[in-house]
């Protein structure tokens, strides 16, 4: 597909007033109802998911978990307007973006959800975008384990050499928070929500990365005890961070 570095399963499907693009690999009856929640509650269930960026939906139907999102505006510029951007050409668009970013790290066997279809209808100068994923299953987010109880140092060190992977591929992530970062019982971490992220060459944005997570999980833990987030836990992350990431064999897998 002209301008796009993935593999020959990338579809790119005309729909009204924009196009899809999606993996056939993994769903060759691609249709446009496939972004939109109603269709998918006739099929099965579409639930609220309890955390998350934008409109996110849970999907069960069809024998699959997913995870559908919406993309929302955030900040003083909500009040403008909710849902629409600005139209820089189809390969901008945010979902678009984000799905083949997905794309190339399941590839590169970093642990990130399967992307299964992104979409955007355009409007004049701007557009409206959703991507659909494969829903990681029995995870929990770093935020919520936070406040459940302590947090065991093997699991600070994981989460500490798997930002380590992301960075030594060059993969900074817009918005690394306590929200983003995933866990299972296994302790395998995985990141989502890689909007507005990006492939770079090394440099500061790799501590501003950090300085991010730090940020973020300090303002979790700032009305939780004392024991669940300090000095020692955070030091604990960034001894995995400096220790380096082992190499992987393939692409991680936790899809339900």
């Amino acid at each position: 597909m002209k301008g796009w570095a993935v593999g020959a399963e990338a579809r790119l499907l005309p729909i009204r007033g924009g196009a899809m693009l999606y993996d056939s690999s993994r769903a060759g009856n691609a249709e446009p109802g496939w972004l939109e929640a109603d269709w998918w509650r006739q099929r099965g269930t579409v639930s609220t998911a309890p955390e998350g960026r934008g409109d996110v939906k849970f999907v069960a139907a069809d024998g699959r978990e997913l995870v559908l999102r919406h993309y929302r505006r955030g900040g003083l510029i909500a009040h403008i307007s909710t849902d629409r951007f600005l139209w820089r050409g189809p390969f901008r668009t945010r979902s678009l973006a984000e799905w083949q970013l997905l794309y190339r790290l399941r590839r590169a066997g970093l642990p990130v959800p399967v992307p299964i279809a992104a979409g955007y209808r355009r409007d004049g100068l701007t557009y409206r975008a959703d991507l659909l994923i494969e829903r990681l299953c029995d995870v929990h987010s770093l935020a919520a384990l936070l406040r459940a109880g302590p947090v065991p140092i093997t699991t600070w060190i994981a989460v500490g050499r798997c930002v380590r992977r992301f960075h030594d591929q060059g993969v900074c992530h817009a918005d690394l928070n306590a929200h983003n970062i995933l866990l299972g019982a296994d302790e395998q971490p995985w990141l989502i929500d890689f909007d507005r992220g990006s492939l770079r060459a090394p440099g500061w944005w790799r501590d501003a990365n950090l300085a991010r997570l730090h940020r973020s999980l300090v303002k979790v833990s700032a009305t939780l005890p004392a024991e669940r987030f300090g000095t020692a836990d955070w030091l604990s992350l960034l001894d995995g961070y400096f220790a380096g990431a082992p190499a992987v064999a393939g692409p991680a897998t936790s899809a339900c």
